[in-house]
C-alpha cells in the first residue's frame, strides 16, 4: 500500500486517480505528477516500484502544498475575510453562498435543511 502525505491510496487504482485521493491535488496535478516522475498513467497504485514511490512523494513535497498545510492555509484565508468584515467574510460568518449564488431557491447546501416559517394568515370575510 503506497501511503503519500499521509494519505493511503487505494491499491487497485490507477495511479492518476489514485494520486487524487491526496487532498489538493486533481486529476491535472496527478498527471503532472506522474510525468515528472517517469511513472504511466495506466500503472495501477499497487505495481508502482519503491523507487515510483520515493520519486513522487519528492515531488509532492517540495513543489506542493497538499493535506493539512493547505487546509489550514485556506481556513486562514477565510479567517482573513471573517477578520476584515468584507462582503465574503460577512457571507461566510452568516454561512450564505460566497460568490454570487441565488438564494431565493437553491442554496440548500450552505444554508441547510428548510426550515418552515408559518404563512400568513388571510382576514375573515364580514
Amino acid at each position: 500500500m503506497a501511503r503519500i502525505a499521509g494519505v493511503d491510496l487505494p491499491k487497485n487504482k490507477r495511479g492518476e486517480i489514485g494520486l487524487t485521493y491526496i487532498y489538493g491535488i486533481g486529476r491535472s496535478t496527478a498527471q503532472y505528477i506522474l510525468d515528472k516522475a517517469g511513472v504511466d498513467y495506466d500503472k495501477k497504485v499497487n505495481q508502482w516500484s519503491d523507487e515510483d514511490q520515493a520519486n513522487i512523494r519528492n515531488i509532492i513535497t517540495n513543489e506542493f502544498k497538499v493535506e493539512g498545510q493547505l487546509r489550514s492555509e485556506v481556513q486562514m484565508s477565510i479567517k482573513r475575510l471573517l477578520d476584515i468584515a468584507c462582503y465574503r467574510g460577512l457571507r461566510h460568518r452568516k454561512g450564505l453562498p460566497v460568490r454570487g449564488q441565488r438564494t431565493r431557491t437553491n442554496s440548500r447546501t450552505r444554508k441547510g435543511k428548510r426550515k418552515t416559517v408559518a404563512g400568513k394568515k388571510k382576514a375573515p370575510k364580514k
